[in-house]
């Protein structure tokens, strides 16, 4: 029996997606698969020998982690303004009518997709260096939800959107959690609920508002050719 292309399987491949990941997290909880169970991988000490919680050793990690970021960006700046760019616009908004033209939508997507599970690679690389700890609690499902939010939040259909999201987001965790924990979740799902009816376009799109000034009224100068002398 032949496969569905994934252009054909359409939302259904985000259910399957989260389900595979919702079991590997139900399976790394398991002691016997040598993860460590419920506390998962600890005791993070080195990184090419030096120690990770050497202020420089950390130091550094900030700066490797900004300059990355930094690079992601312009990777996908590259790959938004290309031809490849435009052909996942394509897909996104009139799938049927690429496939028509004679493009194969599922290996557009299929390509973006392993693009941003490298960048996710990176993130998540950069996440344990720095934390010291990764458990199986971050193949939760709610982790997913939580990066849709930051992209809400920052401006759909924008790089810097997201960027501007994700730390916006993680600060308000930050506190909101020092200060009354057991309320963050309520928090994250009334803030997502008030980006989309209020501010459908995110922060960048609010920026985007202010910054544009209304036209100029520019009043066309009339020559007086009668006073003109000779």
């Amino acid at each position: 029996m032949a496969c569905l292309p994934l252009a054909r399987v359409g939302g259904v491949l985000s259910i399957i997606t989260q389900a595979l990941t919702y079991a590997l997290m139900l399976a790394f909880f398991q002691n016997g698969l040598g993860f460590g169970g419920n506390n998962g991988l600890t005791d993070f000490k080195d990184i090419l020998g030096a120690d990770l919680h050497a202020p420089l050793t950390r130091a550094v990690l900030l700066l490797v982690t900004g300059l990355l970021l930094a690079a992601s960006l312009l990777a996908a700046r590259f790959v938004v303004g290309s031809r490849f760019g435009n052909l996942l616009v394509a897909v996104r908004d009139a799938e049927s009518r690429t496939r028509f033209l004679g493009y194969r939508p599922e290996q557009a997507k299929l390509l973006v997709w392993v693009f941003s599970g490298m960048i996710a690679g990176l993130g998540g690389a950069l996440y344990v260096t720095q934390v010291g700890i990764i458990n199986p609690g971050e193949f939760a499902p709610a982790n997913s939800i939580e990066s849709v939010i930051w992209v809400a939040v920052g401006g759909r259909g924008t790089l810097c959107g997201a960027v501007l999201g994700a730390i916006l987001v993680n600060l308000g965790k930050t506190l909101f959690t020092a200060w009354l924990p057991e309320f963050w979740l309520y928090g994250l799902g009334v803030l997502f609920i008030g980006t989309t009816l209020f501010l459908p376009n995110g922060l960048m799109g609010l920026w985007r508002h202010v910054r544009k000034a209304p036209p100029e009224e520019v009043t066309p100068e009339v020559a007086d050719t009668q006073g003109e002398e000779a």
